[in-house]
């Protein structure tokens, strides 16, 4: 392989959220962190290298987006992804969570419906009620482990005040690449009932079997969504800030546009758009190793709990680096089993009630992580799960 990610990467004391928020998030600091969804990965050098570069002139004032940056991204989405989109389609933003927020705002009125569909990440839900919107809850279809949307239940939920679905696409936490047939049935839906679909796609490069960016599918769906996508999460570069909505739609564009601009999101940090343009136009194999590398540590994950742990279980996921743990069949209730994985396994996940209240009883695990130390862990959290 050309990249190394059995690397040993300190990052304590770098004031990084995952090691240095341990207190601050769990009330505990001697934990392992496998938690938030960023990777203990080293950047890659093709990406450094030009962040170094930027820096030697050793000014950092205000920065304006250029046409390389775009162009990496349009040859980007047309190469992975087979999605061809313009210039004109692209905004560039600080980040995809705040332009959720700012999607409700854009898409609706105060007391309108937002549908989520949970178990989901906790920002899309808590932007709604931030905005002062009402959430409205299509929670997913599980089946021995496997999660599909619930299209009746979506149905009998939306009203005329039902202004926007959030799509997560990848899912998080689920793991789940939704079909092209799916994402057809959830549009139809909303196209019938004039509701604008708001899809992150933030993990849409780290997937394992064949993702279709929903605006891709055809004309009519694409005149309803805002796709909100970034290369953050895909190499490891969140914190740099740098993110982009997508919509062929020129007017859900513009009206993202300026509430975007009156909350001030569209000013990208400096290296932000250094390290997207760099990571686009490079960062091909990089991907490709890094996903075969993530699959072997879910694998050794999987095998690991069935000969440890049986009583804990998950489907391997079709995308991310994130482990959907369900400890239904331990003898412990939600409350019992965080517990015990902060005080006595000491390590730090995700609470699945934070996605939701269909989350009782799972915890999310990040395994993008030496797979020495993700043994480390397994080992800490089995010893008490057997």
């Amino acid at each position: 392989m050309n990249y190394n990610f059995d690397e040993k990467i300190d990052r304590k004391g770098t004031n990084c959220a995952k090691y240095d928020g341990l207190k601050k998030y769990f009330g505990y600091e001697d934990l392992n962190p496998l938690w938030v969804a960023d990777m203990d990965f080293k950047t890659p050098t093709f990406i450094n290298d030009e962040i170094i570069k930027a820096a030697q002139n050793s000014v950092y004032g205000y920065s304006i987006d250029d046409d390389q940056t775009y162009n990496a991204i349009i040859s980007w989405q047309k190469n992975r992804h087979n999605w061809e989109i313009e210039k004109k389609d692209i905004y560039m933003i600080n980040g995809v969570v705040p332009a959720y927020s700012a999607c409700i705002e854009a898409y609706s009125d105060i007391d309108d419906e937002v549908i989520v569909q949970t178990p989901v990440y906790p920002p899309l839900f808590k932007s709604v009620k931030a905005n002062n919107r009402k959430v409205v809850i299509n929670e997913l279809k599980e089946k021995d482990g496997y999660y599909t949307m619930d299209l009746e239940d979506l149905k009998s939920k939306i009203t005329k005040k039902t202004k926007i679905l959030c799509l997560c696409s990848p899912h998080n936490p689920v793991g789940r690449v939704w079909s092209k047939e799916e994402l057809e049935d959830l549009a139809k839906i909303c196209i019938e009932n004039n509701i604008v679909i708001v899809s992150d796609e933030i993990h849409s490069d780290v997937t394992f079997k064949k993702f279709t960016p929903l605006a891709s599918i055809s004309e009519e769906i694409s005149n309803i969504t805002i796709t909100l996508n970034s290369a953050g999460k895909t190499f490891n570069i969140a914190g740099l800030n740098c993110a982009y909505a997508i919509s062929k739609n020129s007017k859900i564009l513009s009206r993202f546009k300026i509430i975007a601009q009156k909350r001030e999101i569209n000013s990208v940090n400096f290296f932000g758009y250094i390290s997207t343009k760099a990571a686009y136009e490079n960062g091909a194999i990089y991907v490709d190793e890094l996903k075969e590398y993530l699959q072997e540590n879910m694998e050794f994950t999987k095998n690991f709990l069935l000969e440890n742990s049986p009583k804990i279980n998950f489907l391997l996921p079709e995308a991310t680096y994130l482990l959907w743990l369900n400890f239904k069949n331990t003898s412990h209730s939600h409350k019992e089993i965080k517990n015990i994985l902060l005080t006595q396994s000491k390590v730090a996940l995700n609470d699945g009630v934070s996605f939701g209240s269909n989350g009782d009883s799972y915890f999310r695990l990040n395994v993008a992580l030496r797979k020495d130390a993700l043994k480390v862990a397994l080992i800490d959290i089995s010893k008490n799960f057997k």
